[in-house]
């Protein structure tokens, strides 16, 4: 088989999954339409992830604007932080993503290396652009949000979200309220984020404008390691990449979630419980079990917020292992930087099993003394009183800043004993990010195969039937005597059931089995002269192209069975 990647993009154009966007105009790199076939694929992803985590886990979906104002990414790091290295091809002026020239030249780590160490390193390496090798150049940051204005005038600065994840912390209070203010619990959001690519050269694996399906799982940080359904994946296995073995060279270990967590390999239950439940999803989907690992991220690549952080890594035939899902221990960074911001708490209060009794030494402000002298400061100099400790000669209270004396005089200081009714809390954020686009560029890939037919060579898309665009195909053997008046009444059935299902009547019947075979479509129907005489007909598979007879009436529960794995295509007649 010559090289898959083009295979696998000519036949994706040809046949309606992807194409380039506003094509007539001249494609941008970086943006990508989803054809009939393709738009359908990547809905059907995107339900299976729903299923998984709306379904199953029981974490509710909201839907957040894709533009926000600038005070959400000041207080996310994006707008002072969000950048990636890029240089200047001197020769054709192209301007170039400065870790990936690095990496391809084959540079180790480039993109944790300072721009100095980078700079040096691409002195070797050839443009990507035009090939020449680069020389002397500089290597700078480059923002990748995309910015605009928010209303006439350019007021209010927003920008196009980098991240889906922002407009769940920012709704944390309500979130909270929503979920009768207990944790653990999550809230998910599927849409479209935006990040200004340098040199989006990779198709579908680096995009402009792409899909991300994010959850974001708030959880009380004492309680990481009682994940309430850790059982569930307690026995799971899978090959996991730690730092350590990256540092010498070593190649994966399979190992349990349970070894994974006793042995501190993966930081806690709940981090471990997603990863088991990212490997499912995507084997699920159809990515292939030896093409997939999870790499954990070095100590100098992990985020400085975060506990631990693992990558899900689907290798591809023509990019290597490439990071599809990343899978974080966010600890409370978030929601402390965008109270700090907003002025909004976000925390939750956890109440004790019983009153705990703790000393307290409490400043009881003389407040006609003070309510007189400080007027209308009185009431924030009282409140802060009440969160300082005095010392000998009195207290200074900041009052928007202005530093305030109050002398001992004015106060009075009492040594009691409260009852303790419970703690706020900022809970801790288990994230698991999946790469929708990144993910249906694997599920094509590995689809894609050829053998033979009658003789003949036959390309043949083997989707799981939970992704197939179509799910079935029915055909007529002839359009005449009613056979096709019986082959629409029941594709009509199919579309009651809803089992997305295709009618063809043209061309012979091997020419019809190649075309659906082509496009993915796991299962055919063809109505016979022997259906009018036995009300059956003869359901194909895919895969194995075996024949077996079903009845007419028994068809939309056996492909319902079918597609979703219930039943094996030899047990279904």
């Amino acid at each position: 088989m010559s090289d898959v990647f083009e295979n696998v993009m000519e036949l994706a154009k040809r046949r309606g999954f992807i194409w380039p966007t506003s094509e007539c105009y001249g494609a941008v790199a970086g943006f990508i339409d989803y054809g009939p076939l393709g738009a359908m694929m990547k809905r059907r992803i995107e339900n299976i992830w729903r299923d998984f985590y709306v379904i199953r886990e029981g974490y509710y979906e909201i839907e957040c604007p894709t533009i926000a104002q600038e005070a959400v990414f000041i207080a996310s790091g994006h707008v002072a932080g969000f950048a990636d290295k890029m240089c200047q091809c001197p020769h054709c002026k192209e301007y170039l993503r400065a870790d990936h020239v690095a990496e391809g030249g084959g540079v180790q780590n480039a993109s944790t290396m300072k721009n100095e160490e980078l700079a040096a390193a691409l002195a070797t390496c050839k443009c990507l652009a035009c090939e020449e090798v680069l020389g002397k150049v500089e290597v700078f940051g480059f923002n990748l949000m995309f910015r605009t204005s928010i209303g006439p005038g350019s007021q209010r600065v927003g920008y196009l979200r980098p991240e889906t994840a922002q407009g769940m912390f920012v709704d944390f209070t309500r979130l909270l309220r929503f979920y009768r203010d207990k944790l653990p619990f999550g809230a998910v959001q599927i849409g479209k984020s935006y990040r200004n690519e340098i040199s989006p050269r990779q198709g579908m694996i680096r995009l402009r404008e792409f899909t991300q399906a994010e959850a974001e799982i708030f959880v009380h940080p004492d309680e990481k390691n009682k994940h309430p359904r850790f059982s569930r994946y307690a026995d799971y296995s899978m090959p996991l990449l730690t730092y350590v073995q990256q540092q010498k060279g070593e190649e994966a270990v399979t190992m349990t979630m349970q070894e994974a967590v006793d042995k501190g390999v993966i930081a806690n239950q709940y981090l471990a419980y997603y990863v088991a439940l990212t490997h499912e999803m995507l084997t699920t989907i159809g990515i292939k079990p030896e093409r997939l690992r999870f790499r954990q991220h070095l100590p100098e690549e992990r985020a400085h917020y975060a506990t631990d952080c693992w990558d899900a890594e689907i290798r591809s035939d023509r990019f290597g292992w490439v990071e599809t899902v990343g899978l974080a221990d966010r600890t409370n960074y978030d929601l402390n930087a965008h109270a700090k911001e907003s002025g909004t708490p976000m925390t939750v209060f956890i109440q004790y099993a019983e009153p705990r009794k703790v000393p307290r030494r409490r400043i009881v402000p003389n407040m006609g003394v003070l309510g007189k002298q400080y007027r209308d400061k009185a009431k924030k100099i009282f409140a802060a009183l009440a969160e300082s400790i005095p010392e000998k000669d009195g207290v200074d209270v900041d009052v928007d800043g202005e530093i305030i004396h109050i002398p001992p005089d004015l106060y009075e200081v009492k040594d009691e004993i409260v009852d303790i009714r419970g703690e706020d809390i900022v809970p801790h954020v288990v994230e698991p990010s999946y790469g929708i686009d990144r993910m249906c560029y694997a599920v094509l890939e590995q689809a894609y195969d050829e053998d033979t037919a009658d003789g003949e060579t036959r390309t043949v898309m083997r989707f799981a039937p939970c992704v197939a665009p179509v799910q079935v195909a029915v055909f007529p053997l002839m359009t005449r005597d009613g056979l096709d008046t019986i082959a629409l009444d029941i594709t009509h059935a199919f579309h009651r059931k809803g089992i997305q299902a295709e009618y063809d009547d043209s061309g012979a019947i091997g020419r019809r089995y190649r075309r659906q075979d082509e496009i993915g479509t796991p299962f055919a129907v063809t109505v016979d002269y022997d259906t009018k005489e036995n009300n059956t007909v003869t359901l194909r598979d895919r895969d194995s192209m075996k024949q077996v007879r079903v009845a007419i009436d028994k068809l939309p529960e056996t492909l319902s069975l079918l597609i979703d794995g219930s039943v094996k295509f030899e047990d279904a007649n």
